[in-house]
């Protein structure tokens, strides 16, 4: 299978698992009909309780109701998709994959600085079981950073491409480029400076420093940049060395929608970025309404459904 991917990809993302299990419910049970039901027992070692468990459960199948909503009303079917996980997504990612939905599911172990699997050594199995169009990665990785864990990192990450591509499925890398201390001491502990002056040209060492490492994503889901120059920058890195048919997309990183809009804007313009993968900014709002019982469940599909 040839690497790339050059159909346009608009992606649902709500792979989320500690931020909602923290974030939205607080580690308690969420005010949805589960909860309500009454469920007592303790959270067992290594897991939110069954209360809370069924809770983000029905919270992820709220949202998909409102992807489904969306390509109701319009939404491209060839192009649209679910980024969903396995923990919590699985009714969600078994429907999905039936109706024959592009569905992108996580590899990475949830909320870790470093990039470490989900479940060790048998990635594969698990990812055998749902057949998703694209297993994706979330890694933090800055080339100025810290060498050992980019090392490490890396060797994991070289590793999951190979089983990838050797077995003809694809790879949807989602690169975060945090600051390093020194870094941001340079920005002023601005983040937008960070964002303009520093991040583009991080982002453009961290994809060649991970080609030259034989980690070869399909598709690179990119912070959002602020500049048509910079995203051109780095689809000449992603398409570099014969790679013509890898792309990017535009990763919300959960900023507000007039931020997440003007990245849309921008990169809209530049061949190679063909789409995006938002998520918060799509459903966040919404779905904090229903838990908080001030929208009802078809009123919060409909906002998530029409959220621009």
């Amino acid at each position: 299978m040839a690497l790339g991917y050059r159909a346009p990809l608009y992606l649902m993302a709500f792979d989320h698992r500690g931020s909602f299990e923290h974030d939205l419910f607080g580690g308690k049970g969420p005010s949805v009909p589960q909860a309500r039901a009454g469920d007592s027992r303790a959270k067992p070692a290594g897991g939110p309780s069954d209360t809370v468990r069924a809770g983000i459960i029905d919270a992820k199948n709220l949202i998909y109701e409102g992807f489904v909503q969306a390509l109701e009303r319009g939404a491209p079917r060839d192009a649209a998709g679910v980024l969903v996980d396995e923990k919590f997504g699985t009714q969600v990612a078994r429907a999905a994959s039936a109706a024959g939905h592009v569905l992108a599911m996580p590899v990475e172990k949830s909320g870790q600085e470093e990039f470490e699997f989900a479940y060790g050594e048998d990635f594969a199995a698990h990812i055998e079981r749902f057949g998703p169009t694209f297993a994706k990665v979330l890694v933090r990785y800055n080339p100025d950073g810290d060498q050992d864990l980019n090392a490490r990192q890396t060797q994991r990450l070289a590793q999951l491409s190979a089983w990838l591509h050797d077995t003809e499925r694809r790879f949807l890398f989602e690169l975060l480029v945090p600051s390093t201390d020194d870094q941001w001491t340079r920005c002023g502990g601005d983040q937008g400076r960070y964002d303009r002056e520093l991040r583009p040209d991080l982002v453009v060492r961290a994809l060649e420093a991970l080609q030259d490492a034989d980690v070869e994503p399909d598709i690179w889901k990119i912070e959002g940049l602020d500049t048509a120059d910079a995203c051109a920058r780095v689809v000449a890195q992603a398409r570099a060395g014969g790679r013509s048919d890898v792309c990017c997309v535009v990763l919300g990183r959960g900023a507000d929608e007039a931020l997440v809009e003007q990245w849309l804007r921008i990169a809209a313009g530049v061949p190679g970025f063909d789409g995006f993968a938002v998520g918060r900014t799509l459903w966040e709002d919404a779905l904090r309404a229903w838990l908080a019982g001030t929208v009802t469940r078809d009123h919060a599909a409909t906002a998530i459904a029409t959220s621009r």
